[in-house]
């Protein structure tokens, strides 16, 4: 099975690679888990996060969102000394942040999941990249989706790690044109 380069031999790698990445997402809660995720990511490897993403679970309350909108200081405090995540007090910080600001998405717009969606037209856009150069690390899209989330207050989300986060969610499908996981590719489900 030919898969994209950036991936390795690891399982767990494998596993995100051919199950998740690419693969629309609509959930708000999973919409959430994701963008804190790629939040944490930013200056690490992908890798890094998904060997710790169950320990993110588990320390951010399965990603429920009012929960974490309503972390005390001390439920931050207590995250920040938490050796099984990235301790990074401004990551972890943005994560209640933007858990709020989505419940303000979420009144205005119905659900996180149709404010996001709206920019695609609620349709994945494919590409047809033959190498990962072709691959850009962002895009007129991420850059209008990061400074919209901006104004709303949402903090660690630059254009990168929201065009990730749209590759993630499957707003982008990046697998590339060689990938079994490729649209044009028989097999894919």
């Amino acid at each position: 099975m030919k898969r994209c380069g950036w991936v390795t031999d690891d399982p767990i790698y494998i596993q995100y690679h051919d199950n998740e990445w690419g693969v629309p997402v609509f959930d708000d809660q999973q919409l959430f888990e994701m963008l804190t995720l790629e939040g944490a990511q930013a200056g690490l490897s992908w890798i890094t996060i998904l060997k710790r993403r169950e320990n993110y679970k588990q320390a951010f309350d399965q990603f429920i969102i009012e929960k974490v909108a309503n972390y005390s200081e001390e439920k931050i405090q207590a995250l920040l000394q938490n050796e099984k995540i990235i301790r990074n007090e401004k990551k972890i910080r943005s994560a209640v942040t933007n858990a709020k600001r989505i419940i303000d998405i979420q009144e205005e717009y119905g659900s996180f999941s149709n404010f996001l969606w709206s920019y695609v037209n609620h349709q994945p856009i494919i590409n047809h990249w033959s190498t990962l150069e072709e691959v850009p690390a962002n895009t007129e899209l991420s850059k209008t989706i990061s400074k919209d989330l901006k104004k709303r207050s949402f903090a660690f989300i630059g254009p990168t790690i929201i065009y990730s986060f749209m590759q993630a969610i499957g707003m982008v499908n990046d697998h590339l044109i060689t990938c079994f996981c490729h649209p044009n590719q028989k097999g894919f489900n």
